[in-house]
Formats: C-alpha cells, structure tokens, sequence
C-alpha cells in the first residue's frame, strides 16, 4: 500500500475572501498536518488584486522562513468576465503573485461559458481549477500550454472528477490533487488524497505522477518565474 507522507495543495482560501482562517493560521494548520508546500490563492477579482496578493505575500514569506514547509502567495480568478482573464491574470504575476488559479466551469455555480478556454489559453495561468465538463479541445490547450488541470476534493465541484480526469488523461495533460480549502477540516490528507483519485478513476500506479511528481514540476517552474 502506497503511504503519502509528502502533501501539496496548491489551492486553498483564507479570510481574505470566504475562507475562515487568516493565512497564518492557515499555513501553521497545514504545517501540524505535515504538508510540504501549500498555495493561499483566496478569490479576487480586479478591485482586490493588488492588497490581497501584497499581504498574503508577507505571511507566506515569514510562514516559510520559520516553518518547514513551502508557503506559495497565489490568487484565484473568480467569475470574472472571460476576456479579461488573460489580462488580469498578468496583472497578478506583475503584482507579485507566484501562482494564478482560474475558477473553472464547475458544474455547482454559473461561472460564464469560456472560462475554461480563456485559462489554458493563457500563459500567465498555472492551474484551471475544478473545470467541470470540461472538452478536448480544454484538455489538449492545457497539455499544449502547460497549464495544470485540478482533480478536487472540494464537495459539489467534485463530482466531476471522473470526467475531468478521463479528458486530461487522454490529451496527457498534468494533473494536480488539490483541496479548495475554507477551514482547517478541509485540509488534505494521505488517505483522502488516495481515495479522491481512486473515485476519479485514476489508477494506483498514476497516484505519484498526481501527488508527488507533479506538483514538483509546478513547483520549480514557479520558483524560476522572476
């Protein structure tokens, strides 16, 4: 039996929009539940941009002088109009943020027709989250492009973890496990991380590509980003 010690969650929220920790609290949560590295990428659209990613990225910093893990000042592009992600998720690395998330097309909220597109499409974009139903066309941008594909363990949005593994799988694009955390219960785990994938139809022998693999690959391409 694989046992994963070694956690990545490169999709997590705090007070800053509806989560209900502050990021420290937060990071100091994922450090006890023995994670490796952790993304704060709270909701935000272009009123918040600028704050946000200025003060997560002074607690991620001194969460990860002090603590052992990695703390990744992030945001994720909410419900914001499709056109405008290309632009606004620039916007964000300028400002500082090492990681862009878009909200994808989930099928539990009225996220607008081409988002998911308007993310792979993008070469700001890191991960498309939770994408829904998402198409080949969507699948193959992604492997194209180099943007991660989400597999969640986030209730409503995950019930089409099958799909989106089936159609990133067959374009061979990257995946990522990741939590769409608002509250330490949220938080990931090695056996939820296992059975998450298990229920998305990927095998055993894909567990580490999506676990550990991958999320080293994000990590060292976001750690190069100036």
């Amino acid at each position: 039996m694989l046992i994963y010690s070694v956690i990545y969650d490169f999709h997590t929220h705090t007070f800053h929009s509806d989560g209900a920790l502050s990021t420290l609290e937060l990071i100091r949560r994922a450090v006890v539940k023995g994670y490796t590295a952790i993304a704060v990428t709270d909701h935000i659209g272009p009123g918040s941009l600028e704050r946000v990613i200025k003060e997560v990225s002074r607690d991620c910093e001194l969460a990860s002088s002090h603590w052992n893990i990695v703390a990744v000042p992030g945001v994720e592009l909410t419900h914001v109009p499709h056109k405008a992600i290309g632009g606004l998720a620039k916007k964000a690395k300028e400002l500082g943020a090492w990681l862009v998330v878009v909200h994808g097309e989930s099928p539990v909220e009225p996220v607008e027709e081409g988002t998911n597109l308007a993310a792979v499409r993008s070469k700001y974009v890191d991960i498309l989250a939770h994408p829904g139903h998402m198409t080949a066309e969507v699948a193959e941008l992604a492997e194209k492009n180099g943007v991660f594909i989400e597999i969640t363990t986030r209730r409503g949005h995950c019930v089409t973890n099958a799909h989106v593994a089936k159609m990133a799988g067959k374009a061979g694009a990257l995946m990522l496990l990741n939590s769409d955390s608002h509250d330490e219960d949220d938080l990931l785990t090695g056996a939820l991380a296992k059975e998450t994938l298990r229920q998305a139809g990927i095998s055993s022998r894909g567990f580490r590509q999506v676990l550990e693999h991958n999320p080293v690959k994000l990590l060292q391409r976001i750690r190069r980003q100036p």
